[in-house]
Order: C-alpha cells, then structure tokens, then sequence
C-alpha cells in the first residue's frame, strides 16, 4: 500500500512538473507551431480562437491546432472517451495538449453518490485527472474528467474511468474505457 502512495505521488509529482516545463517553452514552442502549417487538424480555427480567454495578452498570436498525428492517444481504442486538443493559459502563455474526456453520450448519464476516478484493474494502480492546471485524484463532476497522463495510459494495458467510492475501486462502475493493445 505504501508503494501505491508512493507512486500516485510521484506521478502526480511528475505530471505537475511535466505541465510546468510545457508552460515555461510555451512561448517558443507556440512560435515555432505557428511556423509549421497543419495538416488535418482535430480543432477548428474557430474553436481555437474561442478557447483562448479575452484575459490573454494582447498582441499575442493564438497557438496553432496540431496535425492529427501529433495525437498520443491515436493507437488506443478508446471507449466512451475521445481525444480533445485544448489550451490552457496561466500567467498569458498560452500551452496546447491533448487529453481524454468523456463522450456526450456518457456526459448526458445521470450520477449520483460517488466520485470519477481513473483505474489500470490489472495492477490495481490509480491515475488523474487534471482540473484546469491541478491533477487530481477525484472529480465529482463529469465535466472535470479529463486525463492526460498518457504514459500511465501507456503503461497499463486497460485503463478505466470509474464512478462510485475510490476506496473501493473494484465495486465501481465503469464509465469508459482506454485499451492499448500491445
């Protein structure tokens, strides 16, 4: 049990260092994307525009959308997820990603009593989610399920988005699935 906390420690530790450095190269990353044009992109020009706040600094150029191959979560046959290209801008940088969230179909679903959390069965072991710039163990609401630890889904062959008591993950439902198949 003490190396599970261990590891969700330092996974949470590693993540929140990993969005740091991408927020600290964000200004010369987002230069240097502008520079190379896309090809299919998953977002549209629009929304791209739309999820830059009005807060951000003015003069600075909107990020581009990635090419669909730069997708870390395109050899997984995702179940109830779908991969999501999104920016966040603390401090005015502007920093794209890519995360997994639930499908409209699963958002519509009515939940009560429980919190989501993310779940490898094989092992056992627990991953996060990431609220706005904070990774989390839990979420309560639907919306907030968005996970982007794509190593830990790497690494586990089945992840799983669970409902219900976290202490008492086998008996949860499940929500949606991620599966790499090795």
């Amino acid at each position: 049990m003490a190396f599970r906390t261990a590891y969700r420690a330092l996974a949470t530790t590693l993540a929140t260092a990993a969005l740091s450095l991408a927020v600290a190269q964000g200004a010369p990353a987002s230069a240097a994307s502008q520079q190379a044009a896309p090809t299919a992109s998953v977002v549209t020009a629009a929304s791209v525009a739309s999820a830059i706040p009005a807060s951000a600094a003015p003069g600075t150029a909107a990020p581009s959308a990635p090419a669909a191959d730069d997708n870390p979560f395109r050899a997984m046959e995702l179940d109830g997820l779908k991969a999501e290209y999104r920016f966040m801008c603390p401090a005015g940088h502007c920093v794209g990603y890519w995360s997994l969230a639930l499908t409209e179909d699963r958002l519509k679903r009515t939940y009560k009593g429980g919190d989501f959390f993310t779940y490898a069965p094989a092992t056992g072991e627990f991953g996060f989610f990431l609220d706005t710039d904070i990774a989390r163990r839990t979420v309560k609401d639907p919306r907030q399920v968005r996970m982007v630890d794509s190593d830990f889904l790497r690494t586990h062959p089945r992840v799983e988005v669970r409902y219900g008591n976290p202490d008492r993950p086998r008996k949860a439902a499940v929500v949606a699935t991620a599966t790499t198949w090795m």
